[in-house]
Formats: C-alpha cells, sequence, structure tokens
C-alpha cells in the first residue's frame, strides 16, 4: 500500500489535473466526432431498419442538433478508455502493487463490454423492436410519419444503455476488490437481482414476451458472470492482503 499520506488539498489537486486532461482531449475527440458524425448519420439510415423508412425533419433546427449529438456521443466513446484510465490513477494509490496492476486490466475489459452492450442492442434487439412498432402500426391501420430526432433519439435510448448494462461484471469485480460486495451477498440478493432486472427488461422493451426474454437472458448471463467474478476477485484479494500484511511483519 502507498504509505504517503495526500492531504485533502493534494487530493483535489490531483483531482482537478485528471479533470482537466479529460477535458483537452475530450475537445480533441469532438473535432474527431464533428467528422465522423455524418458518415455514421448517414450509413445509419442506410440499414434495414431505416432504409424503408421516410425520415422528417419537423424543425429546421432538427439536423443541427442530430449532427451535434452524434459528434458529443462520438467524443465520450473515443475518451471513454482515457477516463477510466484518469480514474484508475486517481485511485490506484489506495491499492497494493498487485491490486493496481490487476485493476488496470479492467480498462480494456470495460471497452469491450460496452462494445458488446452496444451492438447486442443493436444487431438483436433494436431490429425487434421496429418490426414490433411496424407491425402493431400496421394492425392499428396507423400511417407512421416518423421524424429523423426521434427515430435516432430512439436508437440512442436503446442502445447506449445496454453499453452501460454490460459493464456489470467489471462493477462488481472493481466493487469487490474494494471490499464493498461480496459473493455471498450477491448469491443472496440473487432472487431480487433478477426481479430488477425483469423490470428493466420491461422498461426498455416493446410489451411482448419474445422482446423481453430476448433482453432478460443476457442480463441474467451477466449477473451470473458476475458472481463468478467477485468469487474470484475476493478471492485474490483476500490473498493479496495476507501476502501485503506477511511482507509487512517481516520488515517489521
Amino acid at each position: 500500500m502507498n504509505e504517503r499520506e495526500m492531504s485533502v488539498y493534494e487530493h483535489i489537486e490531483e483531482l482537478r489535473k485528471r479533470i482537466i486532461i479529460v477535458a483537452v482531449f475530450f475537445v480533441v475527440a469532438l473535432a474527431a466526432g464533428f467528422f465522423l458524425a455524418k458518415p455514421l448519420i448517414l450509413f445509419l439510415q442506410q440499414t434495414d431498419e431505416a432504409k424503408d423508412i421516410t425520415l422528417n425533419a419537423f424543425r429546421i433546427s432538427d439536423p443541427l442538433f442530430l449532427y451535434m449529438k452524434f459528434a458529443l456521443i462520438i467524443a465520450v466513446i473515443l475518451i471513454s478508455p482515457l477516463i477510466l484510465y484518469q480514474l484508475w490513477s486517481f485511485i490506484s494509490p489506495g491499492l497494493y502493487e498487485r491490486e493496481r496492476t490487476a485493476t488496470l486490466s479492467y480498462i480494456p475489459l470495460s471497452v469491450f463490454l460496452f462494445l458488446a452492450g452496444l451492438s447486442f442492442s443493436y444487431f438483436v434487439l433494436f431490429p425487434l423492436v421496429i418490426r414490433f412498432m411496424t407491425s402493431l402500426s400496421s394492425d392499428l391501420g396507423i400511417s407512421q410519419v416518423i421524424g429523423i430526432n426521434e427515430y435516432f433519439q430512439f436508437l440512442i435510448e436503446l442502445t447506449l444503455p445496454f453499453g452501460l448494462l454490460f459493464q456489470l461484471p467489471v462493477i462488481i469485480m472493481f466493487l469487490t476488490r474494494l471490499g464493498i460486495v461480496t459473493p455471498v451477498l450477491l448469491r443472496k440478493i440473487r432472487k431480487y437481482a433478477y426481479l430488477f432486472l425483469l423490470i428493466v427488461a420491461g422498461l426498455i422493451t416493446p410489451p411482448d414476451v419474445i422482446s423481453q426474454v430476448v433482453v432478460m437472458f443476457p442480463l441474467i448471463l451477466l449477473y451470473e458472470i458476475s458472481i463468478i467474478v467477485s468469487h474470484r476477485a475476493h478471492r485474490k484479494s483476500l490473498q493479496i492482503q495476507m501476502e501485503e500484511e506477511a511482507k509487512e511483519q517481516l520488515s517489521e
């Protein structure tokens, strides 16, 4: 463990430095986002889900707001590894040396899970939802006039939360390392966690059984993986703690 005691001022100064680094790189990433936003929006309009839909701008400012929204999202995704690294750098002095090495590996894993969540929601869930909504409109004799802002807002609200939900194993691993969560606790609250995941699945999917099952299955799988990850992280954390305490006793 790092023995150097940091004052409150030093902690604030360190946090300020990390925030400045993130802010500078965010500006650079935002510039890249402005270049990437247009081809991404055009590409998404040519996909199977959107190519047969006429997307309308109901307000003059809709294209501008959509362009800015995508530029911001792209920028945040591009610098997300940097944000995670700066967060790790801020808290790492309070960890054992081996814990610092282990937790550093969470960054690429977190990015991978985020992209996996986006991919699952876009390639699996989003087409199901679009087909359900289109079929429902047809059954009710409703002619849809879809705004481009509303279409992409719906797409973003459906996909981004899954990128965050897929972070569950990493979050559980990190909380286990900090001693906040244990595998015993996760097993004890399993039925309540399943109920919560069922509510989440119901909120983010249309009211049909197939879509809810499609969403519920990976969420339950993520929770079970989180329990396994927590068990290994807890055992590793205890081992590291015992080894460090043994070293301290030998050095006295």
